[in-house]
């Protein structure tokens, strides 16, 4: 059996290899259009920065090293320019063919790995040699070598994951960097309340972020480029990172008859195209959503390590082949002091997938409070209307971010509902978790919810609320005078009880909405006010989440006397 398999990296060697260790006899041929065929894609911008402090550290195998340990036939610079899926044959386009001319490979089983292209969004300038894109090892090489040349000035356009790491690691380098992104804010995969705590990190490592903006055009100049933004700002730049995302590289072979949705390739259960003998993996395939049951592309390393795994399983042994799993989209970035992570669904995919859900927040600190270091995290929980069922998870903070969404993303493979992580038994120790450790809250905060324990009103629905309902203020008087929302009534919750007469007279038969600092408290006074009759509801996250959605220039602030 011959296995031809376009593209390398993540999908396409993990393919090779899996085949390998299955068939000894087959003859495995991996054709990759760059000079690299196993290269640490996810390293790119720390060799940048110089945690990564070698070209070669990046290099995790050769063709050489393919061939002798594997005995894989491995051919970089090959461009595979045609499908003709009748004849089983791909046309490729070898180094220093001339007048067009290509050789014809003929395969008994091929695998489509050839991943994504960087969007290049059609700006004026966008050619000007000092733009730069951070998708190969040439990039990195050529970005690290203007850096280390003296360039003093970046601009990156696009506030992504890639995006995000590019501008810390050239910050790091020395570089004055502005972070440009045309969505409200920076990593738009999250949502705000996840994403601003970032924004803040951003700031206080000295990098300058333009959200809600998109460049114009880049002027060209002699010494430096400018980057004209929407807003009119003029930003100059040394060297410019294009990372305004990714498209699946599938022109040649939706070309030939592969059936795409939006460009990317649709593969069934098993990796299968609509053509015979033809499979496909990785960043240019159009998978089903585990959790919305949307199809759509997951440009990330895990699930295309495993889905080219088991494409060569189904390949040399059907009947006892896995099926691929639907990626739940388990994402992570560190971003100076801060880790940021999601999986599952967010707030805006639960919306367009018509999934009714609750969203919990929680700001518990990552191991116990008395052990010194301890720092919130900032966690958005979504659990289904109804049964609970978790269906993602954005955390921030510290220590602790992997491990937690890590925790939430088995669980929503496993299927679990949110009450279920109250049973999860999780390493404790005071220096690692606490005994009741920031999963197994979101899982009694969740069953609170579903079983009306608690009711939740949140950030986005004070703008009404403020006109509708009394809100209740029941931190303490030093917390309120810091800053509190326009026309709160302060009672702090260990003086509720003894004044509740005053909260029914300020209601005045209006709706009561609590709020404290991180939800704890306020889901006391809750109680109080829900068991002496009121109709109460919790504000989810307290006001760490008010200043994350809101913002802080929106609260009240007054002296000791009151004065504002």
């Amino acid at each position: 059996m011959r296995i031809v398999i376009v593209g390398g990296v993540a999908a396409g060697m993990s393919a090779a290899a899996r085949a390998r260790r299955l068939d000894e006899e087959a003859e495995i041929v991996v054709l990759e259009r760059g000079d690299h065929v196993s290269f640490a894609n996810c390293g790119l911008p720390y060799y940048v920065g110089g945690e990564i402090s070698e070209e070669d550290d990046l290099l995790l195998h050769t063709p050489a090293s393919l061939r002798a340990a594997l005995d894989l036939d491995v051919r970089v610079r090959q461009e595979v320019v045609g499908l003709d899926a009748a004849a089983r044959t791909v046309a490729v386009r070898t180094p220093g063919a001339a007048d067009g001319r290509t050789e014809e490979i003929a395969y008994d089983a091929l695998i489509l790995a050839p991943g994504a292209l960087a969007i290049r969004p059609p700006i004026p300038g966008l050619g000007s040699p000092r733009v730069s894109t951070l998708r190969t090892v040439g990039d990195a090489v050529a970005l690290r070598d203007a850096v280390e040349a003296g360039a003093r000035r970046a601009v990156v356009l696009g506030g992504g994951f890639i995006g995000i790491e590019a501008a810390e690691n050239l910050r790091a380098r020395g570089l004055a960097v502005d972070v440009v992104e045309r969505a409200p804010h920076v990593l738009p995969m999250l949502d705000a309340e996840i994403a601003h705590p970032v924004a803040v990190e951003l700031e206080r490592l000295g990098i300058t972020v333009h959200a809600g903006v998109e460049a114009n055009r880049i002027e060209q100049g002699e010494e430096y480029d400018v980057v004209v933004l929407s807003d009119g700002s003029r930003v100059t730049a040394d060297l410019v990172v294009l990372s305004a995302g990714v498209r699946p590289d599938t022109a040649v072979f939706e070309a030939a008859g592969v059936a795409c949705e939006r460009g990317a390739i649709v593969v069934d259960e098993h990796g299968r195209t609509n053509l015979p003998g033809v499979y496909a993996a990785g960043d240019a395939t159009a998978v089903i959503d585990a959790v919305t049951g949307v199809r759509r592309p997951v440009a990330l390393a895990g699930p295309a390590n495993r889905a080219g795994r088991q494409i060569a399983d189904h390949i040399m042994r059907p009947d006892a082949a896995r099926p691929l799993p639907a990626p739940v989209g388990t994402a992570i970035v560190r971003v100076g002091r801060l880790t940021a992570a999601t999986t599952g669904a967010g707030a805006a995919d639960l919306a367009r997938a018509g999934i009714a859900a609750h969203t919990l927040h929680l700001h518990p600190t990552q191991h116990a409070g008395y052990f010194p270091g301890a720092s919130p995290l900032s966690m958005a929980v979504r659990i289904r209307e109804g049964d609970g069922r978790i269906l993602g998870a954005q955390i921030v903070g510290g220590d602790g971010v992997d491990k937690r969404i890590d925790v939430v993303a088995t669980a929503i493979r496993a299927g679990l509902a949110v009450g279920d992580l109250i049973d999860l038994d999780l390493a404790y120790s005071p220096v690692h978790g606490s005994a009741k450790d920031p999963v197994n809250l979101v899982g009694m905060v969740g069953a609170n919810v579903l079983d009306g324990t608690l009711a939740l009103w949140y950030a986005q629905e004070w703008g009404t609320l403020r006109e509708t309902a009394l809100i209740l203020d029941v931190r303490s008087p030093e917390e309120y005078r810091a800053g509190h929302l326009p026309g709160a009534l302060l009672i702090p919750h260990t003086e509720l009880r003894g004044r509740l007469d005053e909260v029914r007279e300020a209601a005045d038969g209006r709706p009561v909405r609590v709020l404290c600092g991180s939800g704890v408290r306020s889901h006391i006074a809750h109680r109080v006010l829900t068991q002496a009759g009121m109709d109460s509801a919790s504000l989810s996250g307290g006001m760490r989440t008010v200043v994350s959605v809101l913002g802080a220039d929106l609260l009240e602030r007054t002296d000791a006397e009151g004065v504002a």
